[in-house]
């Protein structure tokens, strides 16, 4: 509990010993986390499908939005982390030289 009476969950805060790793404020479930970013991205256009159709109740249209929400979050990060490893071409001279991995977990 803080200060102000809200426990760490309801501030959007996560210590990754919950059920999911939090991303901002979007709590991203382990389901989510376990996907593949091609099997994110398919669930996610499904929902925005959905919620473009104007079809979809209320109630469940604020719960499919929260998922695809933490859907998007995890696939910019997985989008992210993919970047982050693409080799780059080195220039040396102004001459490729080769290239080289930039990928944080090995060269951060």
């Amino acid at each position: 509990m803080t200060d102000d009476g809200q426990s760490d969950t309801q501030t959007g805060i996560d210590t990754g010993t919950g059920t999911g790793q939090t991303a901002g404020s979007v709590t991203v479930p382990e389901d989510v986390r376990a996907m593949s970013f091609e099997q994110a991205m398919a669930e996610l256009e499904q929902i925005v499908a959905r919620l473009e159709s104007g079809e979809v109740a209320l109630e469940e249209s604020i719960a499919i939005y929260e998922r695809g929400e933490a859907l998007r979050r995890y696939c910019e990060d997985k989008l992210r982390q993919a970047e982050a490893r693409i080799e780059t071409v080195a220039v040396s001279g102004g001459v490729a030289t080769g290239t080289r991995t930039t990928d944080p977990e090995t060269h951060g």
